[in-house]
């Protein structure tokens, strides 16, 4: 009887952990069941994946900040993107409406790196890269660290009365977010302005500038209200990304996992005991110190498994591996790899899957790069003018065409028309001068004659090439068409 009752009552207590691992799904690790928000205190880590994160962040901050105000030798910005006054600029070359076309394939381009990239290798984006992450991390944790302390002395700071030392600590931080929003909303706007209109405005002051200071303050307050209080909820509420893993990662998918097989064993998780043979009692090696939640910038277990709001951001990792070498087991209880990894027990390796999506992300990049940088100065187009047939006029054939010469630098062009086809034409540029004079990022138009002798015609509808050379005789756009003739 006495046995009967104890395995009932495990059974009875397998059911209640069960379902309180179970708990999780119901719940996001910010709220509670009544929808109030429950703020995430994550403890400061240290580690191999933090060192190299940090590295990265700054890295990616720097360049941020430092790429606006540098101008190549011809004085063009690497980026810039004016959607007022329609003047865009990757890497120094100017882009107009025309190259519209680029951000279609680049758009696409992007669509299919996400998807693929994600499903290779899972939220990876976000952990190392993402904006919101590096800001909120790098910048405005880093802040809230050194003014209010790690977790423990936040959580009694926030749980104290308003006292001195809270108003100040408060008001510090709350003064430095404001500070760096106001610093982020300037750099992000030099993108869009310019650096040389940014700093020119900046000198005026405030005062002559009142549209823009009051469109920069606008973002500030957003970015403030974003990394002061919405934090991580950017992450698990509003970012669509997060939603896309449960479509798009498998169990071969390589994310922040948890391995499960090691860490529970047969008897589960147990607290650490010194000197004691977990094996010998079949523990598994996670003592459930919970260091892995504590750290976690969005509070969750990761022990749970994969989570929507899991970030990829390996604080996990570092902090597991801390404990692991303290107790003196192998690291690597939390680390980078697959499911089926962990269930089949395989040390991660590059699969003909991610070998082939890898491949084919390098091919659509470089489709993208060729576009961006093997492309003509103007673009040239010629269309032959609408219900105006061809003359014969002695021996020598003429028809009318309609250009359309668009520049596509931010140089003055001079542009002379003529054929790469035929020998013995003559091109007359209808009221202008045969050197046509084409201003930066303009668009001209206009109608010209092209005279060939009827023994270099040998069709009703011959091909003809027209090539357009600048002052000094250098190719630099060519268009086919055909030209009308009496055969």
């Amino acid at each position: 009887m006495k046995g009967m009752k104890r395995m009932e009552n495990n059974t009875i207590e397998a059911k209640k952990n069960s379902q309180e691992n179970e708990e999780f799904r119901n719940n996001f690790g910010t709220m509670d069941r009544k929808g109030t928000r429950k703020w995430v205190y994550p403890k400061k880590t240290s580690g191999k994946f933090t060192k190299w994160r940090t590295l990265v962040s700054w890295g990616l901050l720097a360049f941020l900040t430092i790429i606006p105000f540098i101008k190549l030798p011809n004085g063009n910005p690497i980026f810039k993107f004016d959607f007022l006054n329609t003047e865009f600029y990757l890497f120094g070359f100017p882009f107009f409406i025309s190259d519209f076309f680029l951000l279609a394939i680049g758009m696409i381009t992007t669509v299919v790196f996400i998807l693929v990239f994600t499903s290779v290798f899972g939220r990876i984006f976000c952990g190392w890269i993402c904006p919101q992450t590096i800001f909120m991390e790098m910048v405005f944790r880093k802040i809230e660290y050194a003014i209010e302390g790690d977790r423990a002395k936040q959580m009694r700071l926030d749980n104290q009365p308003w006292n001195q030392e809270k108003i100040i600590k408060k008001t510090a931080k709350w003064f430095a977010f404001a500070l760096v929003s106001f610093f982020i909303t300037n750099i992000l706007f030099s993108y869009v302005m310019g650096s040389d209109k940014l700093i020119q405005q900046i000198t005026e002051g405030p005062f002559r500038h009142s549209e823009t200071f009051i469109t920069f303050l606008i973002f500030s307050a957003l970015f403030y209200f974003v990394f002061a209080w919405f934090r991580e909820q950017a992450c698990t509420l509003v970012c669509p990304y997060g939603r896309l893993q449960g479509v798009l990662i498998d169990k071969k998918s390589i994310v922040v996992a948890y391995d499960f097989k090691r860490g529970e064993s047969s008897a589960g998780r147990a607290t650490f005991r010194k000197n004691e043979d977990r094996k010998a009692v079949n523990k598994g090696d996670c003592i459930d110190c919970k260091q892995c939640v504590v750290v976690c910038p969005t509070g969750i277990d990761i022990r749970n498994g994969l989570q929507m709001e899991c970030v990829g951001c390996t604080a996990c990792i570092d902090a597991c591996d801390e404990v692991m070498e303290k107790i003196h087991l192998p690291k690597g209880l939390i680390r980078y790899t697959s499911e089926e990894n962990i269930e089949e027990e395989k040390h991660f390796t590059f699969t003909p899957k991610m070998v082939l999506f890898s491949l084919g992300l390098i091919a659509l990049s470089g489709i993208i790069f060729s576009f961006l940088f093997v492309r003509n100065d103007v673009e040239a187009k010629f269309l032959q003018v609408p219900g105006r047939n061809f003359k014969v006029i002695e021996n020598n054939v003429e028809n009318y065409y309609q250009y359309n010469l668009f520049n596509k630098t931010n140089d003055l062009k001079l542009i002379k028309i003529g054929l790469s086809s035929h020998k013995g034409e003559k091109i007359n540029v209808i009221g202008n001068s045969q050197l046509i004079e084409l201003p930066k990022g303009e668009l001209k138009q206009g109608t010209i004659s092209v005279s060939i002798p009827q023994t270099e015609l040998n069709s009703y509808k011959e091909k003809v090439v027209f090539e357009i050379t600048d002052q000094n005789g250098k190719s630099i756009d060519t268009y086919t068409t055909s030209f009308m003739a009496p055969y």
